[in-house]
């Protein structure tokens, strides 16, 4: 826990950012009538019947101190869905930075692994040299202000029925830009002094 804390003390710099990644799933949906809209005197309505169209995968890559955030639609969560974020962020979104600093949790594919199992060894080993990786605790996922990020996203975005990938990958790319353009981030308030104090049942006895 102290070690995500430090990291999110670090100063703003492009040659080392700070990026969370964190990721969700929703179940894309289907109407099988048309919604009434807003009609004045009268709520929109929808039919409680509607078909289910399978899964998405929304990975969140979040960098609080440049007010940026993306997020990659996929098919399914896979080590190799992950590694293919990873490629994104070292070889396009930061390719002249000298490290990436990673915070995500423990979750079986977020680790560089990831890397070895999609990628020829020459490349995943070049990837792996890109980034520093901090894991939140166990039961401490909260640490990683992209968990924050995909429940905004979720009350913002998420909160009816998209019935296909094409449709989930446009609408959260729409939120994602307006934050962006808005420079909206997270503000961390929550320090070491402070886990020491409120979260001290959490700390060895000695």
């Amino acid at each position: 826990m102290e070690d995500v804390l430090d990291v999110y003390k670090l100063p703003y710099t492009e040659k080392r950012p700070v990026v969370c990644i964190d990721e969700t799933n929703r179940q894309l949906i289907e109407e099988t009538r048309t919604p009434r809209p807003v009609q004045p005197g009268n709520v929109a309505l929808y039919d409680y019947e509607y078909t289910r169209n399978g899964v998405a995968n929304l990975f969140m890559m979040f960098e609080p101190l440049a007010y940026w955030r993306t997020v990659t639609v996929t098919k399914q969560r896979t080590m190799q869905d992950f590694a293919h974020c990873l490629r994104y962020l070292a070889d396009i979104r930061y390719p002249d930075a000298e490290i990436i600093i990673l915070v995500m949790d423990n979750l079986n594919t977020h680790s560089l692994a990831s890397l070895y199992a999609t990628f020829e060894p020459e490349e995943a080993r070049r990837l792996s040299q890109r980034f520093e990786i901090h894991h939140t605790p166990k039961h401490g996922s909260w640490l990683d202000m992209a968990e924050l990020e995909i429940g905004i996203m979720s009350r913002q975005c998420l909160g009816r029925r998209i019935p296909t990938l094409d449709k989930m990958n446009s609408e959260v790319q729409a939120w994602a830009t307006q934050r962006n353009n808005q420079k909206v981030t997270v503000h961390w308030h929550f320090t070491t002094a402070d886990a020491r104090i409120k979260l001290r049942h959490l700390y060895p006895r000695i």
